[in-house]
């Protein structure tokens, strides 16, 4: 099947390490038009410019808890046919007792998961049902679906809000031809955080966590097939 993006506009938020910058070089070979934000901007440079296809990715910085930087976004590089959601994270947080984890540490996490989620879904709308025409994806997690690894209560507390809200815009959006959709990707140690918590565990916890995951793995593939 033939993919491709051309004269596209495609803003991936979150887009400064891991999933989300191979998601920007993923669309530009494709010819889309992408804007890849992030708060590290910095990390983004190697992205920018030209590809062969004919797309391109420009580099912006964005503060997805803030509707002001948004709107700034928006305003300078919008509208967009396309928002994939990847900005998240644990904040650098670690695992606590619930009785020792502070409103601000919650709310931290679940803003930049879940709050940023909803406000650039709010901000790209209306240009989409201009259109009629729209594609939001959310890069969630596994944490999304069961209890998470992290053992963070906010960060699987706001990741299965996120696909929460996924379905319910999905429903409200459809009907303008904008079709929402979230991933739940298992573990990736894409981030110093990932790599910190990856580091924690024994060797025989990673060597039996990879061994469940390739079982996962062609289990669902040959439930596709």
């Amino acid at each position: 099947m033939l993919i491709e993006f051309k004269g596209k506009r495609i803003l991936v938020a979150g887009a400064a390490r891991g999933i989300g910058h191979a998601i920007s070089r993923a669309f530009a070979t494709r010819g889309g038009r992408v804007v890849a934000a992030d708060l590290l901007v910095d990390r983004m440079l190697d992205l920018v410019g030209a590809d062969a296809s004919g797309g391109n990715i420009e580099a912006h910085k964005i503060d997805v808890t803030e509707p002001a930087s948004i709107d700034s976004l928006l305003h300078s590089a919008g509208p967009f046919d396309v928002l994939v959601y990847v900005a998240g994270g644990v904040r650098g947080q670690r695992a606590q007792p619930l009785e020792q984890v502070t409103p601000d540490a919650f709310r931290d996490i679940v803003d930049v998961n879940l709050t940023g989620c909803f406000l650039l879904a709010k901000a790209v709308t209306p240009g989409m049902k201009v259109r009629g025409t729209g594609r939001i994806v959310t890069i969630s997690s596994r944490a999304g679906l069961a209890t998470s690894l992290t053992s963070i209560q906010s960060y699987a507390a706001a990741k299965h809000a996120q696909i929460g809200l996924v379905k319910q815009l999905a429903s409200e959006l459809g009907p303008f031809g904008i079709t929402v959709n979230s991933v739940a990707p298992g573990f990736m140690a894409t981030s110093p955080d990932y790599e910190r918590q990856w580091a924690s565990y024994s060797e025989e916890f990673r060597r039996q966590f990879a061994e469940v995951s390739k079982t996962e793995r062609l289990s669902a593939s040959a439930f596709q097939s």
